[in-house]
Formats: structure tokens, C-alpha cells, sequence
């Protein structure tokens, strides 16, 4: 077990982040900035968590503050005076309810970085609606895409949304607005919209498919119409993963499969003969078998792990990918940069936790 606590480091130690408590993607985004070095304090609404999450929220201080209140709106507004960053993940409206919305904060602090994520965005017909990440995924064209054909649309958990397109781009977009605060001197506001993100994630998909390459559920080739890019099923009903796109993959995998010539034409005109001949072949061993057998193979063939195994692979082990904090395996900071790596600065708060010090030490009176 190591400590549970270590100093910031990495490249963006001494920013300073406010952050209003929420779900999925803010909370995510706030976590990369934690690891990447920066001092987050979480504002708590409420002293009850309606989500408890251990390693999304690790990392910061939080604070309980009464926002409906005088004083708990003034607190607010100094530790905003202070701070370089906010992140919020309310629907379009409530933090100017709340007094706290962009006119407000950057009256207060004009070189804040005022970090917005929301699904639909700040505007647009859905703005006020409510969502998840299926419902922004289903609308860019994201969700068609992944299942088997003939078959129902599958949710990739909430990552192409929640994480691949909104908090990831609000971290990116913290990240550039930071860089360009260094030249103005003044911050903005950043309307980090999954939507929009996701959209964004699709521009291969959408490049290659305007020129030509298939798409739709069950068809595009990266989401396993192609025999060399899809699961296979073992024979303890484990699998493995094949992603032998490139000739010199594919053939040096076709070869210890035992696939005759014809068979190793990555897309012949009846892929789902080859498919099913595969699946046959992968049949007949376990996915211990396989993984050892393919194991000195350059045919990206990998095994499909659990989430409790996925820590103790030899790949992930020998780079320390986790590490255990409170008998939680935590994804180490990434990417890793080679000289201000990131670290954990330690576990999740309990709500109103150790905030109320971080924010003295800046400075805030607090009610």
C-alpha cells in the first residue's frame, strides 16, 4: 500500500480550481486537472453524496457551502476571485440563479478560466432538456455505429460521451484557454458540450466514411465487420481480441490460425464466412491457451480482461498503469510526461472535507 497522500506535482501545480459538485464528466475532468498538479477545491452543495465515487473524485479538498445563502454566495465568489479555473455541470441557467454564472465570476476575477460542461451545450432546442451520455452519443451518429448487425445499438458504458467527448475536451479546452490567458492576460468562458465533443471524436469515422469506407452498425470495419477487427469467442467462453489490420498483422495471425490462402484475404467478398470459420478455430482452446500460443505473435491479438484482472497483466504491472490507494486500483495520472509527471495527490474527500483549510490558506473568509 503506498501513502495516501502525496505532494502536487506535474505541470499544472500552483493552479487553482474550483470545482462544483456533480456527476460523470466534471468530476472526471476536474480529476485530470488534480493529477496533472493543480490545487482543486470541491464546492458540496449538500453533506449527503448522491454518488459516491472513489477514484473520479480523488484528488481535491471539498467544502460544504449553503449557495442559496448570502454568505455561502460571497465564500463562493472569493474563493472564485482567487482561483484560475471553475468547472461546473449544471444545466444552462442555474449557476446565474446561484449568482455565480460567468458575468459574475469574471466581474470578480477577469483572468478566470470558466469551464462549462453540459450534454447538449449552452444552446440549441435540447439546452434545457435533460440527458445522458446515450442520448448525446444517439444523436451524433456515435451510438448507430457500435453492435452487431441486425442487432440493437450497444452504449459503450458512458465513454464516448461522458468522457471521450465532454470531459476530455473541457480538460483540453482548460488546457489551451490557460496557454492563451499567458499572452491576453484574460480569461473566458468554455461551453464544453458532449455533443459537440462527440461529434468531433466521429471525424474519422466521418473522413473515411464521405470517402468511401463503410459504415453502419455491424458494417464499419472498426467496429467488427471485418474478420481481422472483432472478438472472438474461446472455449471457456472467454475472448480475445484481434486487430490485425495491417497486411503483415493480419498474415502473421492467419498463418497461426492455421487459414489457408484464400482465407487470409482480409476482406474477401464473404466476410462472414471467414468470420465464422474463426470464430470455429478459436473455439477449440481456452483464452489461457490462446494467450500463451499467440503470445510471441505480431498480430495484435490481446485477451479481453476484466476490470479486476486488467492490473495484474505483466504490460500493466511492469508500468505501474495502477496503483492501489485504500485497496482501490486507481488509473495512474496519463499521458506521463517526462519531466512534470503528474502523481494521485491522495483519495476522495468525504463531503466537506478538508476544503474549508485549503481555501483559508488562500486566503478566503469563509461564514
Amino acid at each position: 500500500m503506498m501513502d495516501r497522500y502525496s505532494a502536487p506535482q506535474g505541470p499544472l501545480t500552483g493552479i487553482r480550481v474550483i470545482e462544483f459538485a456533480a456527476i460523470g464528466p466534471a468530476p472526471f475532468c476536474a480529476m485530470l486537472l488534480s493529477d496533472m498538479g493543480a490545487d482543486v477545491v470541491r464546492i458540496d452543495r449538500t453533506l449527503q453524496d448522491a454518488f459516491p465515487d472513489p477514484v473520479t473524485n480523488r484528488g481535491r479538498a471539498a467544502v460544504h457551502l449553503d449557495l442559496k445563502s448570502d454568505a455561502g454566495r460571497a465564500a463562493a465568489l472569493d474563493a472564485i476571485a482567487l482561483a484560475d479555473v471553475l468547472i461546473e455541470g449544471y444545466r444552462p441557467g442555474a449557476m446565474e440563479r446561484l449568482g455565480l454564472g460567468p458575468d459574475a465570476a469574471l466581474a470578480r476575477n477577469p483572468r478566470l478560466i470558466y469551464g462549462r460542461m453540459t450534454g447538449w451545450g449552452q444552446t440549441g432546442p435540447l439546452a434545457d432538456r435533460a440527458g445522458h451520455d446515450i442520448n448525446y452519443i444517439a444523436i451524433t451518429g456515435a451510438l448507430e455505429e457500435i453492435g452487431e448487425a441486425g442487432g440493437r445499438p450497444i452504449p459503450p458504458l458512458n465513454l464516448v460521451g461522458d468522457f471521450g467527448g465532454g470531459a476530455l475536451y473541457l480538460a483540453f479546452g482548460i488546457a489551451a484557454a490557460l496557454v492563451e490567458r499567458e499572452r491576453s492576460g484574460k480569461g473566458q468562458v468554455i461551453d464544453a458540450a458532449i455533443v459537440d465533443g462527440t461529434a468531433s471524436l466521429l471525424s474519422m469515422v466521418s473522413g473515411t466514411g464521405s470517402s468511401g469506407f463503410p459504415t453502419g452498425r455491424g458494417i464499419n470495419g472498426l467496429g467488427g465487420g471485418w474478420p481481422s477487427y472483432r472478438t472472438y469467442r474461446c472455449k471457456d467462453g472467454r475472448y480475445m481480441a484481434v486487430g490485425a489490420l495491417e497486411e503483415q498483422f493480419w498474415s502473421a495471425l492467419a498463418d497461426a490460425l492455421g487459414l489457408t490462402d484464400e482465407e487470409k484475404k482480409r476482406r474477401p467478398a464473404d466476410a462472414q464466412a471467414l468470420i465464422a470459420r474463426m470464430e470455429a478455430i478459436f473455439l477449440t482452446a481456452t483464452q489461457a491457451q490462446w494467450s500463451e500460443r499467440l503470445a510471441d505473435i505480431d498480430g495484435c491479438v490481446t485477451p479481453v480482461l476484466s476490470l479486476a484482472e486488467a492490473p495484474a497483466h505483466p504490460h500493466n504491472r511492469q508500468r505501474a498503469t495502477y496503483r492501489t490507494l485504500d485497496g482501490i486500483d486507481h488509473p495512474q495520472p496519463a499521458p506521463r510526461l517526462s519531466r512534470t509527471p503528474g502523481v494521485i495527490q491522495g483519495p476522495a474527500p468525504r463531503r466537506g472535507e478538508g476544503g474549508a483549510e485549503r481555501l483559508r490558506a488562500w486566503g478566503v473568509t469563509l461564514p
